[in-house]
């Protein structure tokens, strides 16, 4: 069977839960007859949605993850099935993983779109992994760089403990 650079970089995550000593199970999460290839379910009562970014932005040293309508109604339709539901953002380069609830995803979209004064049907969230400190995530305000929108700092040990909690 053929390696993706998802298997590899969702493992990375996968793995992770998997360690966890509150870990039992992990299924693909199905929808309709397709199954995904980014959501899981954890313990059949958690979801989590995998992204990755395999390298920071030059020079602006972001981590950049692209959520096009269809992940959103991805991560909606898990969302129906465990209301608990989280995002993985797998930092490759920087060797950290970022996670933040489906509720915070919502609220960055909420604001970013409430500034644009529309909706999107792209929505990019910006990871930073400042030396020695917490994550940043964010979005751009539109039509500038680096003019932070909802800018959410997630410890580093966060992942994967928060999912069990």
């Amino acid at each position: 069977m053929k390696i993706n650079d998802d298997h590899m970089y969702h493992g990375a995550a996968l793995t992770q839960v998997a360690e966890h000593p509150q870990f039992t199970a992990i299924n693909a999460f199905r929808r309709g007859t397709e199954t995904s290839r980014s959501a899981f379910l954890v313990n059949n009562d958690v979801g989590i949605y995998l992204k990755y970014a395999t390298k920071e932005t030059e020079p602006y040293g972001e981590f950049v993850f692209t959520f096009r309508t269809e992940h959103i109604a991805e991560i909606d339709s898990l969302s129906q099935k465990n209301p608990k539901v989280f995002i993985v953002l797998v930092c490759v380069e920087a060797q950290e993983i970022c996670c933040i609830s489906r509720a915070d995803l919502g609220a960055l979209i909420a604001k970013r779109e409430a500034v644009r004064g529309q909706a999107e049907e792209i929505h990019t969230v910006l990871v930073t992994v400042p030396k020695g400190k917490s994550c940043r995530v964010y979005m751009n305000v539109p039509g500038a760089r680096k003019r932070a929108i909802g800018e959410i700092k997630v410890p580093r040990k966060r992942f994967p403990e928060v999912i069990f909690e």
